[in-house]
């Protein structure tokens, strides 16, 4: 199961993980820090491809150690139709809960946990440190959601 938490997005306003449980399935994307040329690429790479996410009514949403005001700025600047959630305070909490976080580094590495509609983590795509994720292991992990919920054939 995936550990649940709440955390504020760039608004202010507060996201529970468990709220989207038999709702949709999110794709959680936690990156190291906001405006650093990686994330920046990689952000812009998912908003590029946000309709793969939205064709199987997957709720992507990236987690930082960021603050949520420095969250905003980073969204409104690049234009992400995606929520971003402040793993600020207490620092990387949840982040240490998912096993990502980097001690010496103070933030988390590239790591993508794809929840289904039960809470239960279905895929999860980790990179070292300076890595970006590939679209294609999210085009694969969301088909293999989709694979474990499509419904089974009467008759």
């Amino acid at each position: 199961m995936a550990p649940d938490f709440e955390l504020p997005n760039q608004f202010g306003e507060h996201v529970r993980l468990s709220d989207f449980r038999g709702v949709r399935p999110v794709a959680l994307v936690f990156f190291p820090l906001a405006f650093s040329s990686g994330c920046t690429n990689e952000l812009c790479t998912l908003q590029d491809n946000i309709a793969m996410f939205e064709d199987q009514r997957v709720e992507l949403i990236g987690v930082s150690v960021d603050s949520k005001a420095t969250l905003r700025s980073f969204a409104e600047q690049h234009g992400y139709d995606f929520e971003l959630l402040a793993d600020f305070w207490p620092h990387g909490a949840v982040s240490k809960e998912y096993g990502v976080f980097l001690e010496k580094k103070g933030f988390a590495t590239r790591a993508t946990f794809v929840i289904d509609v039960q809470g239960r983590i279905k895929a999860s795509i980790i990179t070292e440190p300076g890595l970006q994720r590939d679209v294609a292991e999210y085009r694969a992990a969301l088909d293999r959601l989709a694979a474990c919920t499509a419904p089974v054939p009467v008759g």
